[in-house]
């Protein structure tokens, strides 16, 4: 007998968003059409809708991130819902208190949705499961926002509704993510999404030192020469380099990267014509990418970050309904 995703409740809904690795492919098109509906006729104008009027939205950010915690923020506010944003590093958390005696102080205020963002792999996971066993059993959701090098699914979410807004037909592209996919929540998020929706050809583009083993087995190409890799893709994703979280020297300088693996012009033109560049963001110019294509008219960084309000609006309505 098969054992239902944890993030799933017995008919399929979604109960929870932890990680795109097992969602199905009908569940994230439908995210997407979702978030489609809150996307206005300028791409730009995202509708406010009272679907969460009454609920009780709790960023919890364990973790730094300004540009997530905001368009989640947005997110919940567009959806006339109440939003707390906790400040973490004063909280009770801090002075001794479990996480989990956080949450059950949280779901006793009422919370209906967390939020979270943490810098171990599988704290959402923890949360998740203990809401489900507590007081917030059938009432109380969790958002993965990011957790440690595992899962970041809302902006996997966010590039494949950009993606299929530019290019349409995900079963007819070739995709490139570029960069240090050892440390990415967000290349592990996009490989599944991509794999799932059926992109036939998925390629990882990086040095050695930051490329994890065992990626084949998701069905990607790795290629340690990026002009090679580069050669006639879609679609690029070049992702942060993320020197917080390195240990040792894996790169001789960031400069001998750039030169290596940042996307420039010359190399983009490799390429297809109407390929398209994406950055989970923040970026690093001058070490990832430079700005000449950063700004340039194949870049949809900034659509990436509009689209992001809706996407999440979509997940966060999706969630209220099950």
């Amino acid at each position: 007998m098969a054992l239902r995703h944890p993030q799933l409740t017995e008919r399929g809904e979604l109960r929870h968003l932890l990680t795109i690795e097992g969602l199905p492919r009908e569940m994230i098109h439908r995210i997407l059409d979702t978030a489609a509906s809150f996307v206005g006729v300028s791409d730009r104008d995202v509708k406010k809708v009272p679907l969460l009027r009454g609920k009780s939205v709790f960023n919890l950010f364990f973790e730094n991130s300004t540009r997530t915690r905001t368009t989640f923020e947005i997110a919940a506010k567009r959806l006339s819902a109440d939003v707390v944003n906790l400040n973490i590093n004063t909280s009770s958390t801090s002075k001794g208190e479990s996480l989990l005696d956080t949450i059950d102080n949280l779901v006793a205020m009422h919370a209906d949705m967390f939020v979270v963002r943490h810098a171990e792999s599988g704290a959402p996971f923890l949360i998740a499961q203990h809401v489900d066993r507590g007081r917030g059993r059938g009432h109380v959701h969790v958002i993965n926002a990011g957790d440690g090098r595992h899962a970041h699914p809302t902006q996997g979410l966010l590039d494949m509704y950009t993606i299929r807004h530019f290019k349409g037909d995900f079963t007819r592209l070739r995709v490139a993510i570029v960069g240090d996919v050892l440390h990415s929540r967000v290349a592990r998020s996009d490989i599944h999404a991509l794999t799932t929706l059926g992109v036939p050809e998925v390629r990882v583009i990086g040095p050695r030192t930051l490329i994890p083993g065992g990626l084949e087995q998701l069905g990607v190409r790795v290629f340690n020469d990026m002009r090679e890799g580069l050669r006639g893709v879609d679609v690029v994703i070049t992702l942060r380099l993320q020197s917080e979280r390195m240990r040792g020297a894996l790169l001789p300088s960031a400069q001998e990267y750039f030169k290596q693996y940042g996307l420039t012009q010359e190399k983009l033109a490799l390429a297809a014509p109407d390929c398209i560049v994406m950055h989970p963001g923040p970026m690093n110019r001058g070490v990832e990418i430079e700005s000449a294509v950063a700004d340039g008219p194949r870049s949809v960084i900034l659509d990436q970050v509009t689209f992001g309000i809706a996407v999440r609006m979509a997940v966060m309505s999706i969630l209220a309904q099950s």
